[in-house]
């Protein structure tokens, strides 16, 4: 079990993670009461192949007003299939292979994990399939993760992550899972 807590204590996740050998399960939820936005809530369940590459992701996010649900699946052909329980659609999202969902540091961990980011000194800019909250509109982004230092005596490497003109050092564990993400969220 995992929490993070951001946003001056106004934002909470808890996940249940699994890890295999690259592959990651994992079933979690979020409540964030901002200041300056509505609160909500979002529940999602997670499944990355042993490649490392997501498979399947489940989110139901909710707010005083309405409940949304998406469901996405990456197919062996490099396919994105969505469902929102209105209607489906397919697409290939620039090739991406992970998902970003907004607010949550446990998603960084994707593509860190998959590229050994943590272990070794890259430098990558990827395609990633971005999903907002509590909207749940999907879209592709670019995102750059580099390698500021790997592992250390004591278990954490620091990656940087660029999105646009944001911009954050995350330090990470030996497992890749996030520890820090300055404004965001830190593992409590």
């Amino acid at each position: 079990m995992l929490s993070w807590q951001g946003d001056g204590g106004r934002a909470l996740e808890s996940a249940r993670v699994l890890l295999g050998g690259g592959g990651i399960r994992a079933l979690g939820r979020m409540v964030r009461a901002p200041l300056d936005a509505p609160a909500f809530t979002a529940s999602y369940r997670l499944f990355v192949d042993e490649d490392g590459v997501l498979a399947r992701l489940s989110v139901t996010s909710a707010t005083a007003e309405r409940e949304r649900n998406l469901t996405l699946n990456h197919t062996e052909d490099g396919y994105w299939l969505l469902d929102t329980g209105s209607g489906g659609s397919r697409a290939e999202f620039d090739g991406a292979l992970d998902v970003d969902l907004q607010y949550s540091p446990l998603y960084n961990t994707l593509p860190i994990r998959r590229l050994g980011l943590h272990r070794e000194s890259l430098d990558h800019e990827l395609p990633m399939v971005f999903v907002s909250l509590p909207t749940l509109e999907v879209e592709v982004t670019e995102q750059r993760y580099r390698t500021v230092s790997t592992l250390d005596a004591d278990g954490r490497s620091v990656v940087n992550f660029s999105a646009g003109t944001f911009v954050a050092d995350i330090t990470v564990d030996s497992d890749a899972l996030v520890l820090d993400y300055p404004g965001i969220a830190t593992r409590i």
